[in-house]
Formats: C-alpha cells, structure tokens, sequence
C-alpha cells in the first residue's frame, strides 16, 4: 500500500501545473483581446473625430455658383440708355384768383403760341374794378372842381379879392386831389391788368401733355398750394436726351458729335440726332459725363418720357461684357459684382452699367471675359473671403438657383483652382 501511494502523488502534483498554465494562457489572451479591441475603438472614434472636424471645416466655406460674364460684339458706337424729355416743358398757372369758367383744349392738343387755353370768372376782381373806376371819375371831378377854383383864386388875387393864403390853399388842395387821381388811375390799371389775366393763353407753341383742372375748379393765383397747376404744355420738336457718358469715353464725346436713337417700338428704325452740350465736367457720384443730344421729331413719333438706346457715334475699342441681373450685389457705397480668383478668394468689382436688356445689363467698367463671377452673391460675401465654386453654364446662369452652404463640395473641373 506505502508503495502504491508513492506512485500516486507525482501525477497529481503535475497535473495541478498544467492547470495553471491553461489558465494563465487563457487570461493573457483574453487581455490581449480586450487591448486589440480598445484599440480598435479608440482608432475608430478618432477617425469619426477628424472626419467629423474636416466635415465642420467643409461646411465652414460656402458654396457658390460662378460662371463667365458673356462678351459683347464689338461695335464703333458707344450705346447709352437714355429718356426722352421735351425740349421745353413748363406748368401753366393762373395769375389771378376766380373761378374756372371754361377751358378750351385737353390734353394731346397742339396749340400755337398766344391760344386761348381757359376763361376765369373773376367777381371779386371785377367788382373791385368797378369801384375803382367809379373811385377815380369821383376824384377827377374833385380834382377838376379844385383846379377851376384854384385858377380862379389866382385872378382874384391880382384885384385883392382874395388872400394870399386863400390861394395858397386852392393850389395845396388841387395838388392834393390830383395826387389822389394818379392813385386811382394807378389802380385802375392794376384792376385791369389782373381782369387781363382771366384769359390764360399759351407761352409757346406745343402740346399739352395735362389738364388738372375743369368747369368751376376755385382757381388761386400763383403756383402755391395743392393743385394750382392749370396746365402742362410741351414743346416736343426737337426732342432732348441726357445720357451719363462713362468718364473713360469723356475725351471723345463732343459738341457735333453724330448720334441716334432706337426705341423698342419702332424696331429696325434710326432716329438722327447730335450732341448740342456737355456738362464739361465729370459727376463725382457716378464719374461719368452728362450729355444732351438733340434729335428732330417732326412727325411727333417720339414721346416725352419714353425710354432709348442712344449711339454715339465715337470709335469704342474697349470690350464690353453682359452679366446676368442675379449677379449684382447691392452696396451702400453702389453696385458690386463679386469675382472669385484663381485661390478661391472673392474680390468685390465696382461697375458701370451701359444698356439693361431684362435678364442681363451691359458692364461697361469693371469686368473682363475671362473672370468668374458669383451668381445670386449673398449679402454676407466679403472682400477676400474663402469660397467653393460650382460652374454654371451660361445659358443657365440668369436662372441658376442660390447653392447652400451645406450641400457636398461639387466637382469645379474647369473653375477657378478646381481640383478633382
């Protein structure tokens, strides 16, 4: 029995250590496990972090749509636009008080200088008339009944029929009267010229482009308070334009100069003018020039207040580009287009606008071809700021909707610094 239990005790004591080196295997896996997947956290929560921060960075720079401004044909004559005006265009006011007893004309009437336009009834003018001149007959009777007697006196006074100062004061008393009889003849001829003014007549020859009054209108003189305007009246042969010619063109626009109009509704037709002034002095505020062109009209084809495109007839080498209206931003200090460089900074361009054709104005200072403009430009771009550009056809660019900060980065191959 002692030999057999001798045998025994050496198995189980090297089973024990095999035991524990299991264990301790098993546990030092597990370890490396648990640091193989922390690790493997960590690694994915870092990547999730520096996506994330690249993402904010991202959307941090806003998006905007570019495209190229569209260059103009190049042509000899510098194109303005320009209103019609009348040459002469003045209010006609009443210059005595009353009432409107009868007009004659309305609006669209041509009248020749001196005609007739309106009739005032005036009683309270008249009335006063009549007073004077009963006024001035009863002075010139006092007057001529003071000079008999003043003439008579100074007969007398040869025989000592009367004092000396007796005819002092007939001729005191006759100088008096007489002074009141220029008076009164004074403002008989005042009264009169006022009853004068009941008939209103043209200054000029022209049309009349409005009538504000009608049968009864109480009528003021003068062209204080509201609605005292009788008429409008406007000679409209010739007719004027004012254009503001851009300050670069200044030196080449003078007195002489050929010019001419073309007007929407009457398509494929000129109508010749020239240049009569200059201001000869350039505007500060929109350094340009302001011109007056003169054109005939005759026929009366041409309305005040209409709109025109006016030629001058000057040798223009300048480019001149079209930028669709969604591409103007709108300062305090003036217009502004908002031009994207080859670093993706914005760069805000002031202009000077030539002809509006609707969807798109004509830039005649400011851009070039070859520049890439922002389209729907929000107020909060600034000068040097970072941007994403996404090209926008041409065709598409007067319709191209605002892009939103938020949307993924777009492919800008062919834009400014566009990478893949």
């Amino acid at each position: 029995m002692k030999e057999g239990g001798s045998k025994m005790a050496p198995e189980q004591g090297s089973r024990q250590p095999e035991k524990g080196t299991r264990l301790f295997k098993f546990l030092i896996g597990a370890v490396i496990v648990l640091v193989i997947l922390g690790a493997f956290t960590l690694f994915q929560r870092r990547a999730q972090y520096q996506a994330l921060a690249e993402n904010t960075e991202a959307l941090a720079i806003p998006t905007v749509a570019v495209t190229h401004p569209t260059a103009e044909v190049a042509q000899e004559d510098l194109v303005l636009p320009g209103t019609l005006q009348a040459y002469v265009e003045s209010p006609i006011y009443a210059r005595t008080n009353g009432y409107l007893q009868k007009w004659y004309h309305d609006i669209g009437t041509r009248v020749p200088k001196g005609e007739l336009l309106a009739d005032i009834d005036t009683p309270e003018v008249d009335q006063q008339l009549s007073q004077a001149r009963a006024d001035l007959n009863t002075s010139q009777a006092n007057a001529n009944l003071s000079r008999i007697t003043s003439t008579r006196y100074q007969e007398l006074i040869k025989t000592d029929g009367v004092s000396k100062q007796e005819v002092d004061n007939a001729v005191g008393d006759y100088e008096a009267k007489a002074a009141i009889v220029k008076s009164s003849e004074a403002n008989v001829r005042r009264l009169e010229e006022l009853e004068s003014f009941k008939h209103v007549y043209a200054p000029f020859s022209g049309v009349i482009t409005r009538r504000n009054i009608d049968t009864g209108t109480l009528i003021n003189a003068g062209n204080g308070g509201t609605q005292q305007e009788l008429f409008t009246l406007a000679q409209t042969d010739p007719i004027r334009v004012y254009v503001s010619v851009p300050e670069m063109y200044s030196p080449s626009v003078r007195s002489g100069l050929g010019a001419f109009l073309e007007l929407a509704q009457y398509p494929g037709q000129q109508f010749q003018g020239k240049v009569v002034r200059t201001a000869e002095a350039i505007d500060p505020n929109s350094r340009t020039l302001l011109t007056e062109v003169d054109v005939p009209n005759k026929n009366a084809q041409l309305f005040p207040g209409g709109y025109a495109q006016v030629h001058l007839q000057v040798k223009v080498a300048a480019s001149r580009v079209q930028v669709p209206v969604n591409a103007l931003l709108f300062r305090a200090e003036g217009l502004r287009a908002v031009v994207v460089d080859a670093n993706h900074k914005t760069h805000l361009r002031q202009l000077t606008i030539g002809r509006d054709y609707g969807t798109a104005l004509e830039v005649l200072q400011g851009l070039e071809p070859s520049d890439w403009i922002v389209l729907n430009p929000a107020d909060s771009l600034d000068e040097g700021q970072e941007v994403r550009v996404k090209q926008i056809a041409q065709s598409d660019a007067a319709g191209a909707p605002a892009q939103s900060p938020q949307s993924k980065p777009p492919n800008t191959n062919g834009a400014p610094g566009a990478k893949r």
